[in-house]
């Protein structure tokens, strides 16, 4: 049995061997792990990741259109991006680099790869800007459920193009998690965000490829929503935004699997390899054999040592696959 074939079964939930394992480290540590490891492939390599995390593809607008209005100090609203034209989903150039990536991950190395793409909610962060967004869902929300509306439609058509490439998984990130529950109330969650997850899920579901989510922070109220969208992944399943593993077994895992495990808010990159140690095998005395892959709860941060990282993957690995 591959990666590929490992990670399936255990997203649908059947029994396996060992616990699949991954982790989001080459946003921040690219440069140190080159340095020691000759790259990030090297790395992933050696710990023989059983997943891969695709990146790039089409993007819905050109980044100087936005940079001209950032630039020029004028007031990003609902009209401005409504009248601003989206890029094709389906661009064979840019797909071109998303077929590079599956055939290095997925049929060279055999591992289960899935695609980020935007999120209804996250994405327009980076679009009007993270306050001015929440202030124009709440001046203008009929003109920001057609911006919703819009994004829906090509999120649409760009899964069905990554589908086509032959994606294990598509993996949407849509933060709205804070701290201690979710960022806007979940009426407006349901209202505004919830019918365009919908178009994208339920087109997703009907090709019978897999589906995740990633939000940081505490999602608890629209988990029920989560799951009866048919998610089949949730990405990090945050313990220290109050989301206990015991709730999750209690609840959810007849539904949908986790992923997650290594805390990099808490426990990974403070230099403390006791608490790394005992906080990873506590998860896996937790979780080891359930519905589960393992992977950092987000990207591991730049104040994280090579030797701390290296130190807390030969313990994964070894209680992984042990």
């Amino acid at each position: 049995m591959n990666s590929r074939e490992l990670t399936a079964q255990v997203i649908r939930g059947e029994k396996t061997a060992r616990t699949p394992v991954y982790g989001w480290v080459s946003a921040n540590l690219e440069k140190q792990l080159t340095s020691e490891f000759g790259s990030v492939r090297n790395f992933e390599d050696i710990y023989e990741f059983d997943l891969a995390h695709i990146f790039g593809g089409p993007k819905p607008y050109k980044k100087e259109q936005f940079k001209e209005l950032i630039e020029s100090g004028e007031e990003i609203t609902p009209e401005i991006i409504l009248n601003i034209p989206m890029q094709p989903a389906d661009d064979e150039k840019a797909l071109a680099n998303v077929k590079k990536h599956l055939d290095f991950y997925q049929a060279d190395r055999g591992r289960f790869c899935y695609m980020q793409t935007p999120g209804i909610f996250e994405f327009h962060n980076a679009v009007f800007g993270m306050e001015n967004h929440m202030i124009q869902m709440v001046i203008e929300p009929d003109l920001m459920k057609e911006v919703y509306k819009r994004q829906a439609q090509w999120n649409k058509k760009y899964a069905e193009a990554i589908i086509e490439l032959g994606m294990d998984m598509i993996h949407i990130s849509d933060d709205y998690g804070a701290q201690n529950d979710l960022m806007f109330s979940k009426d407006m969650w349901m209202e505004m965000i919830y019918p365009n997850i919908k178009v994208v899920a339920d087109y997703v579901k009907s090709t019978g490829t897999f589906l995740s989510i990633h939000s940081d922070g505490n999602i608890n109220r629209v988990l029920p929503e989560l799951r009866d969208l048919g998610f089949d992944i949730l990405h990090p399943w945050q313990e220290t935004a109050g989301m206990s593993y015991e709730a999750y077994l209690k609840e959810y895992s007849n539904d949908f699997g986790i992923m997650g495990g290594l805390c990099v808010q808490s426990t990974l990159g403070f230099g403390d390899f006791e608490n790394v140690k005992s906080e990873i095998e506590r998860v896996f005395g937790i979780l080891k054999g359930k519905r589960w892959l393992f992977c950092t709860t987000h990207f591991v941060q730049d104040h994280c040592s090579i030797e701390e990282l290296i130190y807390a993957y030969d313990l994964i690995v070894k209680l992984a696959r042990g």
